[in-house]
């Protein structure tokens, strides 16, 4: 029924940039706030960045603020997330989030490392 699924993680260098995409179905996209999170090792999960129904209306953790972007793209049920300027310790399992379905994907690995 409702369905995220992530995809686009995998392992990249310090200070290199992946995109991860987050397709959705079983509900209406549009009218749900979306969000990305994250968890590493050992860490509690994190929310990295929050985009509103409309698109207009974006947040960020601090950690990421001026290296990730969110967006997304209605028409595809997709929302996206940028990563630039890539740290170790970005590392987690990257996790898209409905507010309207309260509901997870199943998450993408992300691992940043030399």
């Amino acid at each position: 029924q409702v369905q995220l699924v992530e995809s686009g993680g995998g392992l990249v260098q310090p200070g290199g940039s992946l995109r991860v995409s987050c397709v959705a179905s079983g509900f209406t996209f549009s009218i749900s706030s979306m969000r990305w999170y994250r968890q590493a090792p050992g860490k509690e999960r994190e929310l990295v960045a929050n985009i509103s129904s409309y698109g207009g209306s974006t947040n960020y953790a601090d950690s990421v603020k001026g290296r990730f972007t969110i967006s997304r793209d209605n028409a595809k049920n997709t929302v996206y997330l940028q990563m630039n300027s890539l740290k170790p310790e970005d590392t987690a399992v990257y996790y898209c989030y409905t507010v309207f379905k309260d509901s997870w994907g199943q998450g993408t690995q992300v691992t940043v490392s030399s």
